[in-house]
């Protein structure tokens, strides 16, 4: 990736970014609070722990499901991952600019997800480390220390108000990422392939897993209550793991 000034992304460096002149410096200020609203929603990271632990059962969590203390760490090396960046990224910054730094930073938060993604889709719980904790959290620090950075120049005289407007969106970005994930996650959550109630499915356990037995086999299943299975709109008893789509 080049940033030479007369490269590919040369437009994005800081000597091509100069405002003409009368430019409004307040409206700087809501562009920044925006990025700190959406890279803040690293502190909602709680409402995906409950998910997470149903990854294949959905309704409720199987055998090969991850436990609660294996997936809460994630949000733990975002955030160590988010203070490395933004503390060996100062002298990046200066040299190529908040402009540069902010698309990098977007490309690695969203980057992230997507590998994280993968990584529930696959079940491979590293993946979700690797793109959530570690390139989200490099993501983190780069889109903070971006818009405060570019703040605190365009407000020399109010540079306390200018950093505390940045890290007010920082801060709110969970009251605006939790309800909206909750949202999003209870309009698109599909609930497994039902198979009958409880009495009603012939079951075994072996090795501390539930199997049903069907016309095409062994399957293995979860059991839902009838509390875990409204959340889904469905009826308390059998689901098959592994069967959930999330579309």
């Amino acid at each position: 990736m080049s940033t030479s000034g007369t490269g590919a992304l040369a437009f994005l460096r800081k000597e091509n970014i100069v405002a003409p002149d009368g430019y409004n410096r307040w409206r700087v200020p809501p562009a920044s609070i925006a990025i700190h609203l959406c890279i803040g929603s690293v502190y909602a990271w709680s409402v995906f722990n409950t998910p997470l632990t149903r990854d294949l059962g959905v309704v409720a969590s199987s055998a090969n499901d991850w436990s609660l203390s294996s997936v809460v760490w994630i949000f733990s090396v975002a955030i160590v991952c988010l203070g490395l960046a933004a503390a060996f990224a100062g002298k990046w910054l200066e040299k190529v600019g908040p402009r540069f730094v902010g698309v990098v930073a977007a490309f690695l938060w969203g980057g992230g997800f997507i590998v994280g993604s993968i990584g529930i889709s696959t079940h491979q719980l590293w993946l979700l480390y690797l793109g959530y904790g570690v390139l989200g959290g490099f993501g983190l620090g780069l889109g903070y220390v971006s818009p405060v950075s570019t703040l605190i120049r365009w407000f020399p005289d109010r540079r306390g108000m200018a950093t505390g407007l940045a890290i007010m969106g920082f801060g709110g970005g969970a009251m605006i990422g939790a309800p909206l994930i909750s949202a999003l996650l209870e309009t698109f959550q599909r609930a497994p392939e039902y198979l009958g109630a409880e009495n009603m499915v012939a079951l075994v356990t072996e090795e501390g897993r539930r199997f049903a037995e069907t016309a095409a086999g062994k399957v293995e299943v979860v059991i839902a209550s009838a509390n875990q299975a409204a959340s889904f709109g469905g009826e308390a008893g059998v689901y098959v793991v592994g069967t959930c789509v999330f579309c």
